[in-house]
């Protein structure tokens, strides 16, 4: 029997009778934790909620659920039959029902069931007090979207499935609605996947996240790992919270770079003196200094609220992301001198 809550165990899946993402392996090992797909548009994340919700078929290997085999080559339990709620991006409302009527579907799915979640909070968190008299065309997106995921939450699953269940919310509701979510999730512990393309959303959601890229799985981590120890250029890329920049191992715990010159650190993976590799450079691994003789040119500067992003231009052309926080007294205009601090130690080295 496994010991994990959730699996999938090498899984294709398909949609239109196409391949998304192949070979899947993916496990969530205790009831009530939180994980989060990430990548780009069309990649199938979304064909894998359906899959496992039972709204398409598993073409190979096997997802289980509590120690059930709720889809494999040979079976295949219906949708109804899951205890299974998936949350669509788009409005899954019912059209001649009140957004009251909507939502409290989910209540009658549970009758007689032990309420571990009070749908007064959920309603009262996701802000729809003001519209449970209107029906879905009446309301917007953001609001229709909410509305789904109250539904979803009040039914008490033994697994939630969101997709991009925040897209449509606007940006200054988005961040109280995500604390919340994790609040409700977590004190109920409803076990959830979620699907967005947001990886800032994703690091503070999920315990795990997976990235999914070219119809592969190529990473599944805590989102520390993932952000800091990537395990490929395609996440890398994907991720776009560094550059790679061309470096020579001369050492140890140490590398060269003909525009920083010599970056010493802890390596995370070895290689052999004189090798040439790509290093991981991200925007907290430089530090600034106004007095230091390494300067670099500044090409844009991006004001972040809590810091500044600089991008600064290399003697080799090479542009590089340096981050500031933003009570930093000088600051610095476009086509101005940077300097970067010496010696540059970098925590961790990262390099493909």
């Amino acid at each position: 029997m496994s010991k994990n809550f959730f699996e999938i165990e090498n899984a294709s899946f398909t949609a239109g009778g196409k391949n998304k993402v192949n070979n899947v392996n993916l496990s969530i090992k205790n009831e009530g934790d939180i994980i989060c797909l990430l990548g780009p548009s069309g990649i199938g994340k979304t064909t894998i909620l359906r899959t496992i919700a039972g709204l398409e078929k598993l073409k190979n290997g096997k997802i289980v659920l509590k120690n059930k085999i709720l889809s494999s080559k040979n079976n295949h339990i219906e949708p109804e039959d899951r205890n299974i709620a998936l949350s669509f991006q788009e409005n899954s409302l019912f059209p001649h029902y009140t957004v009251d009527k909507n939502i409290n579907l989910g209540v009658e799915r549970k009758l007689g069931k032990k309420r571990k979640i009070s749908i007064r909070d959920i309603i009262k968190f996701l802000n729809l007090k003001k519209i449970l008299n209107k029906y879905p065309h009446e309301i917007s997106a953001g609001e229709a979207q909410r509305a789904s995921l109250a539904r979803s939450l009040i039914s008490q699953p033994d697994l939630l499935l969101l997709d991009e269940p925040l897209s449509n919310v606007d940006q200054s509701f988005k961040e109280e609605i995500q604390v919340e979510l994790k609040k409700i999730l977590t004190n109920s512990k409803i076990t959830t996947i979620i699907v967005t393309h947001d990886s800032y959303e994703a690091f503070y959601l999920g315990g795990k996240c997976g990235i999914i890229l070219n119809g592969q799985l190529r990473q599944y981590d805590d989102p520390y790992n993932v952000y800091h120890f990537p395990n490929s250029i395609e996440v890398v890329n994907f991720l776009n919270r560094g550059i790679l920049i061309p470096a020579k191992v001369t050492g140890e715990d140490s590398l060269e770079n003909k525009d920083l010159g010599t970056i010493k650190g802890n390596f995370i993976k070895h290689y052999p003196k004189g090798s040439n590799v790509k290093l991981l450079l991200q925007p907290e691994d430089l530090e600034h200094d106004d007095k230091s003789n390494l300067k670099l040119e500044v090409v844009d500067r991006k004001f972040r609220g809590t810091n500044f992003i600089y991008t600064l231009r290399t003697d080799s052309k090479t542009l590089i992301p340096v981050f500031v926080h933003s009570h930093h007294i000088h600051q610095h205009e476009v086509d101005e001198k940077f300097g970067i601090k010496r010696p540059i130690n970098i925590d961790h080295i990262v390099c493909f």
